[in-house]
């Protein structure tokens, strides 16, 4: 039987064709950018203004910077007794653990899901985002899970996840192509290991440090249909759901490609690593290409490059996403950084 979705335009599908398109056709001459980085925060900032449409190409470097770190003070903090015990060093690794049983491997999960799902970021990269581009007509493509941009104020209309959300369950049975909502298990199996809500609703650690590192056999979590045992909806092979939700985000992010083809675009990329590039990088990549009145940016820490082919509508910035975005916003939103006399 034909699902609905069958006669919708497939973003995701299409963007990796064209970054399919773009690994054989672009040479391997690579460039970092023209002028000082003071002038390409400044090209920025003009083309974030001049822009007819933003199309935004979010990796977890965005999420980094915003301080969502899986190593260092979070996750000692909270998951010390996990790396006591079993040598776990970061949140991502954890999540491949063979933990002894399920009680203890969805306590684990119920952490790894709150503090990266359910917690704001630490740091206001994705409020002072939102700033600079939420007077435009944009739209937002992520490899991200951890549901940071609606947590600061985009449009969900605007937003295609592409990988999962920490938020979502899926049944193991993949005849049940859905997804169900985590959060009140999450909230549930977080008390159960003895984290307290503090005056503003959020889990902290107890006054006495103790954690229990596994959550009542009970509150293992199962499919609403049919009883069968669950999983994060995270793309990590082939079983991953594509629910209804996910299809007409796809769909969307066609549609506004689509539109976006003949304008004054910028596509900005921001923290994608080489882990993912087909899904952003290398599409951007070919449509700045195919469009003559479209700009590339990339801000990444240590990735920043484009092309030849498009070097002299690109835009590289190497540096931390929330340090070039100081230098462009003020406390109140308004851009503010003012563009050196050479390229006014």
């Amino acid at each position: 039987m034909r699902k609905f979705y069958d006669e919708m335009p497939n973003g995701y599908q299409e963007s990796i064709q064209k970054g399919l398109s773009a690994v054989r056709y672009f040479s391997r001459n690579m460039s970092f950018g023209a002028g000082s980085k003071d002038e390409q925060i400044a090209r920025l900032k003009e083309e974030i203004e001049a822009a007819d449409a933003i199309v935004i190409g979010a990796g977890a470097g965005l999420s980094t910077s915003a301080g969502m770190t899986y190593s260092g003070e979070r996750f000692e903090r909270y998951f010390f007794d996990f790396a006591g015990k079993y040598g776990i060093r970061d949140m991502y690794s954890g999540g491949f653990y063979p933990f002894p049983d399920e009680e203890t491997r969805w306590a684990w999960w119920a952490r790894n899901i709150y503090f990266n799902r359910y917690n704001d970021a630490p740091k206001p990269v994705y409020q002072q985002l939102l700033s600079l581009v939420k007077a435009k007509d944009y739209f937002v493509v992520t490899t991200n899970v951890d549901h940071q941009f609606q947590r600061a104020g985009f449009d969900k209309k605007r937003l295609f996840y592409t990988q999962g959300d920490y938020g979502l369950f899926q049944s193991v049975n993949l005849s049940i192509q859905k997804t169900y909502d985590n959060e009140e298990w999450v909230m549930k199996a977080m008390e159960a290991q003895g984290f307290v809500k503090d005056s503003n609703g959020v889990f902290q650690l107890p006054e006495n440090g103790k954690l229990s590192m596994n959550i009542p056999t009970e509150l293992i979590p199962k499919c609403p249909d049919g009883g069968s045992d669950v999983t994060m909806n995270l793309r990590v092979d082939d079983s991953f759901v594509e629910d209804e939700g996910w299809h007409r985000a796809s769909a969307a992010y066609a549609d506004f490609l689509l539109k976006a083809e003949c304008l004054h675009v910028l596509y900005l990329e921001l923290g994608v690593g080489a882990n993912t590039p087909v899904i952003v990088k290398y599409p951007f990549w070919q449509m700045t290409l195919a469009n003559e009145k479209s700009v590339y940016a990339c801000i990444n820490y240590g990735e920043a490059f484009c092309p030849g082919e498009i070097a002299n509508r690109s835009i590289c910035i190497d540096g931390d996403i929330g340090e070039v975005f100081k230098m462009i916003t003020t406390d109140n939103g308004q851009t503010a950084f003012s563009l050196p006399s050479s390229i006014r």
